[in-house]
């Protein structure tokens, strides 16, 4: 598994945990077994393989620390989405930011342009381009002001 497969499997579990009750760990421990992917993978192959350890952790680390730290990363999106209210952004692009600025904020070993970059090209695949556009302008503005580097 790629280490952009396991980015993309976290956004779902940081998009999931929007709908849940459940503590990140809890999700997590649910979700996280070779069961549940092969029963998931039958309708979505991002889960054909299970991830391995290294993997493992890099998923477990982005959805706790989303969910650890929503309040401060939507604070964050809330500031650099001019003219747009937090409630009527759509949850997909919320959950991709999310992760994003998490790995920009607290993993210092990913570089922001690569946590920018890969954010953009997985909202590709959920998004109309506008709101693609939307989430690369927002995180590019992120970047700038909050590490004073270019994400692009």
């Amino acid at each position: 598994m790629t280490r952009t497969t396991a980015r993309e499997i976290a956004i779902h579990f940081a998009f999931e945990l929007g709908f849940t009750n459940e503590s990140a760990e809890e999700l997590l421990d649910r979700m996280l077994t070779p069961e549940v992917f092969a029963s998931i993978a039958q309708v979505e192959p991002l889960y054909q393989q299970f991830p391995g350890e290294d993997e493992l952790a890099y998923i477990r680390r982005l959805v706790k620390g989303v969910g650890e730290h929503g309040y401060e990363l939507d604070l964050y999106i809330e500031k650099y989405a001019k003219g747009w209210r937090f409630s009527r952004l759509p949850r997909t692009a919320t959950a991709i930011m999310r992760v994003a600025m998490f790995e920009v904020l607290y993993m210092p070993e990913i570089p922001d342009r690569v946590a920018v970059n890969e954010a953009v090209e997985i909202a590709k695949g959920y998004e109309e381009p506008e709101v693609v556009r939307f989430i690369n302008g927002i995180l590019g503005s992120f970047v700038r002001a909050e590490h004073g580097e270019q994400s692009e």
